[in-house]
């Protein structure tokens, strides 16, 4: 499978974070999609195919999902081989998060 997809888990609840809107965009600000965590929490994927080698920009709005102290998550992240699945969780809590690099 390649593409991006994206998951969000409320740590502090012990579940997926739903409804949490997710943009894509690329380094110098050029939308790419956008999407919605499911009832799963996960955006299973924008668009078709996979990105191309480069910088781009994650923005989960997370204000909307919690009243903590982050009301936006951003998270640049480099493609260095396009072809492959690109998967970037985010664990959330009020107070903190946290992301890596899934499978």
């Amino acid at each position: 499978m390649s593409g991006l997809s994206t998951h969000v888990l409320d740590t502090a609840a012990g579940r997926p974070a739903a409804g949490v809107r997710v943009t894509l965009e690329t380094r110098d600000g050029r939308y790419i999609a956008e999407g919605v965590t499911d009832s799963h929490g996960r955006v299973a994927a924008f668009g078709t195919g996979s990105p191309a080698r480069g910088d781009y920009v994650l923005r989960f709005d997370t204000g909307a999902y919690v009243d903590g102290f982050y009301p936006e998550v951003i998270v640049v992240f480099t493609v260095t081989a396009a072809g492959e699945h690109h998967h970037v969780p985010l664990l959330l809590s009020p107070y903190g998060y946290a992301t890596y690099r899934g499978s």
